[in-house]
C-alpha cells in the first residue's frame, strides 16, 4: 500500500496529471508512460522507492520498465474507477493486459460512429459521448474492413420509389448510378473500394470539427488523438478511391485544421498539397471577447498526384474591375482588357456575398423553403448557420454549406459525368449540386434523421439507395437507445443467444458478476455490453453472403452480387 501512496503523491506534484476534483487523470499518465515522457520519468526517478520499482540498472544506466509501470497503473485500485474494476473481475484482459493496452493495432470507435443517433436534433446540444478504443490484431482488422453485404436496395426517380432492378454500368463495367449508402462510413468506404478504386474524381468532406459541441465531445485528453485517428482511418482508404488526377477537399475550422494539415501531408504527401482556401463569413460577436472573432473555415486541397490534377479555372472566374495579368504596363492593354472581361481566377480566400437584389430574392426563397420543411425542429435561419448562405435549394440542416460554395469546387475540379464522393454527407448538398451539374455522386451517411432530410430534399432526383446489412450493429443500436437497466439485461439475454461476442468473453463469468454489473451506472453498463460484442461482425461480411447463420435474403444476395459483380 505504501508504494501506491508514494506513486500517487509523486504524480500529484504535476498539476497537469490531476483533475479539478483532485483525482489523478489515469489516462493522461498512461499516455505519458506509453510515450516515454521525460517529465513523467523524471518524477519517478526523483523518488528512491519508485526508481527501485520501475527502473532496471543496465551498465550504470536506468532503463524505464514501461510495461510494469502500465500494468501497475491499470491493476491498482487506487487509480481504478468502478468500471475498470468490474472489467478486471469479468476478465476482459489478455495475457494480463487490458484490451485497451494491447498495441498490435488500435481502432478508435466513437460511439456516434457506431450508433445511429435518432434523438439528436441540435448540433449544439452537448452530450457526453461514450467512445471505444478497441484493439484488434491485424488479421482481425482485415476481416473488419472486408466488403459488406448490401440490403434494403431501392431506386428513386421523378416518379418516386421503386424496387431495385439492377445497376446501370458504362462500357468499362463501372456503375453509373448515383448512390446513397447508409452505414458506418469507414466500412462503407472499404466496401466501395472493390467497385470504385481509382475511379472517383473528387472527394469533398465536411467532417465533425471536434469543437466539443459536435460528435467528438470527449474527455479532453483524448480529443485530438481520437479525432485524428478517426480521420486517418478514413482518409487512407479514401485516397485509394481517387483517380490519378483526382483531388480531395477537406473542410475544418481553427480547432483542428493545423493537426489535419500534418495528417493530410502524411496520407497524401506534402508535395501534393495545392491550396488552403479560407472561406470567410460574418456573424454576431460578443463585445466582451478578449480575442478576434473566429469567422472563417479552412478548406485544404490535395491532389493525388504531383504532376496531374484537374483545375478548370475558366469555370470559376470572377468579375474583375482592374486589369489583370501584368504590372507597370508590361502587358499590352488590349490583352489585359480581354482578361479583365473574362474575369479572374478566385483568390484563396472567399466570401459568398450578394447584392441588394440577390438579398431580397434570398429572403423570399428562405420563406418558401420554410413552408416546405416537414420537421421544423431542423430549421434554422441563415444567421444560425454561422455563414452567409445562398438561401436556395436548402434543407434546413444546421451545418449545411451553401450550394454556391460546393458548386465552385465541383466546377473547378471535375467535368461532366465525373464521380464525386462525400462520405460525411449530412443533408446531401454535395450530391444535390452534383446532380444539377450533371456529375455522378456517391453519398455515405449513417444518421437516421439525416437520411429523412436527404430523402425529402432529393425528391425527383435519380439515385439508388443501399444499406450495409447490420449484425452486431443491431445490438449496439438497441443498447444505445435503452433507457434503463432492465432493458439492458434483456438485451444481454438476446446477445447471448444471437450475437457474436468477442472470443475472450467468458459468459459464465459475466453471469457470476451480474450484481457487479448492476452496480455500474447506466452509461458504464452500455459501454460494457458494447465492448463484449465482436466489432468484426458489426455488419455482415461479403464472405458470409451464403452463410445460413446470417440469414441473407434472396434480394440481399441479388443486389450484393450485382454490386460486386459476383457470379451466382
Amino acid at each position: 500500500m505504501k508504494l501506491y501512496q508514494t506513486l500517487e503523491r509523486q504524480i500529484k506534484k504535476e498539476p497537469n496529471y490531476v483533475s479539478d476534483n483532485g483525482e489523478i487523470k489515469k489516462w493522461v499518465v498512461l499516455n505519458k508512460a506509453q510515450n516515454f515522457d521525460e517529465e513523467l520519468i523524471g518524477l519517478l526517478l526523483d523518488d528512491p522507492d519508485l526508481k527501485e520499482k520501475f527502473f532496471v540498472k543496465v551498465k550504470n544506466v536506468r532503463v524505464f520498465k514501461q510495461n510494469l509501470f502500465i500494468r501497475f497503473l491499470e491493476q491498482k485500485n487506487y487509480l481504478n474507477d468502478s468500471y475498470t474494476q468490474f472489467k478486471n473481475k469479468v476478465g476482459l484482459t489478455i495475457d494480463g493486459k487490458h484490451l485497451k493496452q494491447r498495441n498490435e493495432v488500435s481502432l478508435v470507435w466513437p460511439f456516434k460512429d457506431c450508433i445511429l443517433e435518432g434523438g439528436q436534433s441540435r448540433e449544439e446540444d452537448k452530450r457526453e459521448e461514450i467512445f471505444f478504443n478497441e484493439t484488434l490484431a491485424q488479421d482481425e482488422i482485415t476481416e473488419l474492413l472486408d466488403p459488406k453485404v448490401l440490403t434494403n436496395a431501392k431506386r428513386f426517380d421523378r416518379d418516386g420509389e421503386h424496387s431495385f432492378d439492377g445497376f446501370n454500368r458504362d462500357e468499362n463495367g463501372t456503375i453509373t448510378d448515383n448512390l446513397i449508402i447508409k452505414g458506418n462510413n469507414l466500412l462503407a468506404l472499404h466496401s466501395l473500394k472493390k467497385e470504385f478504386a481509382g475511379k472517383v474524381k473528387l472527394i469533398y468532406i465536411d467532417p465533425p470539427y471536434n469543437t466539443g459541441g459536435d460528435s467528438f465531445n470527449y474527455n479532453d485528453s483524448f480529443n485530438h488523438s481520437t479525432w485524428l485517428t478517426f480521420m486517418k482511418n478514413r482518409l487512407e482508404v479514401a485516397k485509394s478511391l481517387l483517380t490519378d488526377d483526382g483531388s480531395i477537399l477537406v473542410q475544418a475550422d481553427w480547432n483542428e485544421i493545423h493537426y489535419l494539415k500534418v495528417l493530410l501531408d502524411s496520407v497524401f504527401n506534402r508535395e501534393n498539397f495545392r491550396n488552403e482556401i479560407i472561406w470567410a463569413y460574418h456573424g454576431p460577436g460578443s463585445p466582451k471577447m478578449k480575442q478576434y472573432n473566429r469567422k472563417h473555415d479552412n478548406i485544404l486541397w490535395y491532389s493525388k498526384s504531383n504532376s496531374d490534377w484537374i483545375f478548370n479555372g475558366d469555370e470559376v472566374r470572377m468579375s474583375s474591375e482592374v486589369h489583370v495579368g501584368g504590372f507597370n504596363n508590361e502587358m499590352n492593354i488590349n490583352v489585359s482588357n480581354e482578361y479583365t472581361d473574362r474575369g479572374k481566377i478566385p483568390e484563396d480566400w472567399w466570401e459568398m456575398g450578394r447584392d441588394k437584389e440577390e438579398f431580397v430574392e434570398e429572403m423570399s426563397n428562405l420563406y418558401d423553403e420554410y413552408s416546405k420543411i416537414k420537421d421544423k425542429n431542423w430549421w434554422k435561419m441563415a444567421v444560425a448557420a454561422r455563414i452567409r448562405v445562398d438561401g436556395k435549394k436548402r434543407s434546413g440542416y444546421l451545418t449545411e454549406k451553401p450550394y454556391k460554395l460546393i458548386e465552385r469546387f465541383i466546377k473547378a475540379h471535375t467535368n461532366k459525368n465525373d464521380i464525386i464522393l462525400d462520405f460525411f454527407a449530412g443533408s446531401g448538398t454535395t450530391g444535390f449540386v452534383s446532380d444539377y451539374l450533371s456529375r455522378q455522386f456517391i453519398l455515405v451517411e449513417q444518421l437516421e434523421n439525416t437520411h429523412k432530410i436527404i430523402k425529402d430534399r432529393f425528391e425527383g432526383i435519380n439515385y439508388t439507395y443501399l444499406e450495409l446489412k447490420k449484425y452486431n450493429q443491431t445490438f449496439i443500436e438497441m443498447i444505445e437507445t435503452a433507457k434503463d437497466e432492465e432493458t439492458l439485461l434483456h438485451i444481454w439475454e438476446e446477445m447471448k443467444a444471437r450475437s457474436f461476442l468477442n472470443y475472450n468473453v467468458d459468459i459464465q463469468r459475466q453471469e457470476q458478476c451480474i450484481e457487479d454489473f448492476k452496480a455500474l451506472s447506466l452509461k458504464e453498463q452500455k459501454q460494457h455490453l458494447c465492448e463484449l460484442l465482436d466489432k468484426n461482425q458489426l455488419y455482415v461480411n461479403l464472405s458470409f453472403l451464403n452463410d445460413e447463420n446470417f440469414e441473407c435474403t434472396p434480394e440481399e444476395r441479388k443486389v450484393t452480387q450485382e454490386f460486386y459483380q459476383l457470379k451466382n
